[in-house]
Formats: C-alpha cells, structure tokens, sequence
C-alpha cells in the first residue's frame, strides 16, 4: 500500500510539473471545461450539469475531480430573436496524490451566440471566462523516496516545509469561440477553439513558483439520424498543454425507447478512445430532460501495469429545463 502512495505521489509531481489540466473522457457532458463558447448553448431555459471522475482508482485514487454548474440564456427580449445570450457559473475540485494536493476553482463566464441566418440554424458564438483558482498542499500527507524502508515509509525525508500546508491562488481568464449549425431539427454540426490561460498565472509556493501553461483546445461534433427512431453522435478533440497532446474521438448511438414527445426516453450505447492511453466504453440513459452517462477508462498505455489496465470511472448528469412556449434552439446534443 505504501509502495503504492510513492507511486501516486511521482504521478502526481509529473502531471502538475507539466502543468496539465484535470479532463473529463466526457468532454462532450463537460460544456463550461471544454469551451466559454458553449455557455447558454443549449436548447431551454437553464442547464445544471454534474461531473464526477475517479482516475487511476487502484493507485490509492491518484485524482479524483468533480464539477457542478448553471448556465441559462439572459436578455432574450432585448436582442435579435435569432440570436442568444448565457451565462455561467461553475466550480470544481480536483485532488491528487490521494487528496494531499487540493485544487478548488470559481468560474463565471458568458457568450454571446449571432445568428447567421433569419431561422437562427446557424450561429457563430464568442464566450469569455474569468476562473479564481487556490491550491492547497498538505505536505504531512506526502511520501518521498527517501522515506522508503525495507518496511515501508518509515524512514524520514530530508524535503523541508515552512508550514505543514502550502497555498496558493491565482485568478485566471479563458476565451473560445464556437460555429453552430443545422439542416433540419434532427441534425447538428459545430466546430469550435478554445484557449484557457490566457494570461499564464503564476502559482507561487515557498522555494519557487511556475507559470500556468495555455491550453488550446480544437473540437468538433455532429449527430444526424440513422434510423427512423436512432440517431448517430460523433465528436472529437485535439488538445495542446506544455509540451503534452491529448486526442480523443469516437461516438454512440441514441436509442429512443419512446416517441412520446411529452416524456421521451432513450439509450446511448458506444465509445471514445483516447489515443496511445485508454479505450472509454460509454452508456447513457436520457429521460424527459435529463441524462446520465456513465464511462469507464480501460487504460492501454505503459501505465496499464501499475493501473492494473483500470483507468477510471465517470459519471455524468445533465439536466435542462425548458419551457414549453420557448422557441427551439439548434444546439449541439452533447
């Protein structure tokens, strides 16, 4: 078990060196992380949406993150009918090394969606984010190398802290900008870019600090129907993050169970991969106007040995409220 903790804590100084984000495999459930442009992009009123992840599970909960937000259109009666305004709020926790290093995140972000056209079947969008970020490190809880014994960590480190808790904060802005279109109300098709930290804030601790690096983002996703009664969702992202990549793709099909319009249910079945790192099975259940999606990583990197070939699971829970007098709005299904 302590064997396991150093082998946490290495993965945890690894990851926060190359300064990369936490991510969801459910990118496509996760709007305000994947892109400011997507705040109020949503066919309602308001959207609240939750998201859980448990990475790397079987080396002692390496990261675990969670999320919750709001987002709802504003000043609808005082801008073009084709177009819409949302704003957003959100926060989120991500602990690593077993919970010794604590990120807490309060964001607020808007966008504003011009329609291209006099329907509103396309729309160019532009949303912008400011993030107050703090971080806190309980240096009791760490392991190092040279703590390790013949029976376990009982050794003593020669790492020295001022303090048994580091911290530090820093506040931080986001930007992108989406494309939105539709031929009829049963397809969909976007294509957006997004860069978060823009002005690279510095995270200062006692001994040094380093710079946040940005993290642009391109992404896209479509869905179109297959059947009388299914319906094909594909998406995609390329990410760039101090000198590391990320691609994720793949897609599933909608299920309707029923065609009842006032309380519609459906089954999303498929997968995404994540290349060179994980295949990411995926389950959703929709009913009415909310939905749950369900992933598990299983892991083919290097990393499959000391994962065990377990990468993690994800939870997911949208829920948009929309009134029945509204207008439809085409928007993007994940």
């Amino acid at each position: 078990m302590r064997k396991i903790a150093m082998i946490c804590c290495i993965l945890f100084l690894l990851g926060k060196v190359s300064a990369q984000d936490p991510h969801f495999s459910q990118f496509f459930s996760s709007p305000l992380t994947l892109n400011p442009a997507f705040t109020g992009k949503f066919d309602g009123n308001y959207r609240i949406a939750g998201n859980y992840r448990n990475q790397w599970a079987t080396i002692n909960n390496a990261f675990t993150t969670g999320t919750a937000s709001v987002d709802f259109r504003i000043m609808q009666d005082h801008i073009p009918s084709n177009d819409a305004w949302g704003l957003g709020f959100m926060a989120y926790n991500d602990n690593s090394a077993a919970g010794a290093v604590n990120f807490n995140y309060a964001t607020i972000s808007t966008a504003y969606h011009k329609g291209l056209d006099e329907e509103g079947y396309h729309q160019l969008s532009a949303g912008f984010q400011v993030t107050y970020a703090n971080m806190f490190i309980n240096t009791a809880d760490l392991k190092f190398e040279d703590q390790l014994t013949t029976v376990g960590f009982t050794g003593v480190t020669n790492e020295i802290f001022s303090n048994t808790t580091l911290k530090s904060n820093y506040v931080d802005v986001n930007a992108g900008v989406l494309y939105n279109g539709s031929t009829t109300d049963r397809n969909n098709f976007y294509f957006g870019v997004s860069l978060y930290h823009i002005t690279r804030p510095q995270q200062h601790f006692t001994g040094g600090s380093f710079d946040l690096s940005s993290r642009a983002t391109i992404h896209a996703g479509t869905y179109f129907p297959v059947g009388a009664t299914s319906t094909l969702h594909l998406s995609a992202l390329q990410s760039f993050q101090g000198g590391a990549s990320e691609t994720v793709l793949g897609g599933a099909v909608q299920l309707v169970a029923n065609n009842e319009s006032d309380n519609p249910a459906s089954l999303y079945l498929g997968s995404w991969i994540r290349l060179n790192d994980a295949i990411i099975p995926y389950i959703g259940l929709e009913y009415n106007n909310m939905r749950l999606g369900i992933t598990y990583d299983a892991n083919t990197s290097s990393l499959k040995t000391a994962s065990q070939g377990q990468g993690g699971f994800e939870f997911s829970l949208i829920y948009i409220y929309k009134r029945s007098t509204e207008k439809p709005l085409n928007c993007p299904k994940f």
